[in-house]
């Protein structure tokens, strides 16, 4: 990632949620955001790039964008789209979707031809989520994160489903996610400390090697990369506090040293650290 391509999100009428109809760019540059951002497609003729590959849905269709994702408008017409942009939060301090994001951010279209059910109940959600947006009635952001989890719930079980299908009903089991959901609720209550693959293994009753085998599968990812991506949000979050130096974030969060703390940041967020608290400021 380019780190002059990073964009601020600004939540103006609920914290955490924003939500663009009638001002959507024709055009837009590559660029990331630690929100996610899904949109449905009202007319023809958008033309997105998400990563390297490019889109071009159909009026009905649902494009998913997933927190730091590098994408780019490539042309929309006026009145093409509407979207509903929302903090990774709403993932990241959820265990069951932390379990499932391996197989969440492979997900980016679902075709309203393909999935017509699931389309359809996903447009209702966005414009469910558009109405409360514009109310002023109490609790709106409440409301309003509730409407995404529960476009978050449909989406996890498609792909769940998906990926059930892929690998076989023998290799996907319950007891399995239980397993995983176990793993990532360990990573959870003890990511600022000094644990290790082989900890969170004996911890949930596998060998290393099995429970590697097992997270990697479901999750699509290393247990040492998803435990620094779980120290990096940490991070994030404390970053956003001036109170705490540079140093005191990469130790709070986790981290052995600074200079892993900076390779892994960058890696992952585009930016330094201190790159990324001077962005904050400017977004506030």
């Amino acid at each position: 990632m380019k780190k002059t391509a990073k964009e601020i999100i600004r939540y103006y009428n609920i914290h955490g949620v924003s939500l663009t109809e009638s001002h959507a760019p024709v055009k837009f540059p590559s660029h990331w955001h630690n929100a996610a951002e899904f949109s449905l497609i009202i007319k023809d003729g958008c033309r997105y790039r998400i990563g390297d590959t490019v889109y071009s849905p159909e009026p009905g269709d649902i494009l998913l964008v997933w927190p730091r994702e590098l994408h780019e408008t490539l042309f929309s017409p006026e009145g093409g789209s509407m979207f509903v942009q929302f903090t990774s939060g709403l993932l990241e301090n959820n265990t069951d979707l932390v379990a499932a994001s391996g197989f969440l951010k492979e997900c980016h279209l679902i075709s309203v031809k393909k999935e017509p059910d699931l389309a359809g109940q996903l447009t209702a959600l966005l414009y469910r989520i558009r109405d409360t947006y514009n109310n002023k009635q109490y609790f709106i952001e409440t409301k309003c994160k509730l409407l995404i989890y529960d476009m978050l719930m449909l989406i996890g079980e498609y792909v769940m489903q998906e990926h059930r299908e892929q690998i076989g009903t023998e290799n996907f089991s319950d007891k399995s996610w239980d397993y995983i959901r176990a793993a990532c609720s360990y990573v959870a209550d003890h990511s600022s400390e000094d644990i290790s693959q082989a900890d969170a293994a004996a911890q949930i009753g596998l060998s290393p090697y099995y429970f590697s085998k097992l997270f990697n599968e479901y999750t699509q990812m290393t247990f040492p990369a998803y435990l620094a991506g779980i120290r990096v949000q940490n991070a994030i979050n404390m970053l956003a506090n001036d109170r705490y130096s540079i140093t005191d974030c990469a130790f709070m969060s986790g981290f052995q040293s600074t200079t892993t703390f900076n390779k892994i940041f960058r890696e992952t967020t585009g930016c330094t650290p201190r790159e990324y608290r001077k962005l904050h400021k400017q977004g506030r």
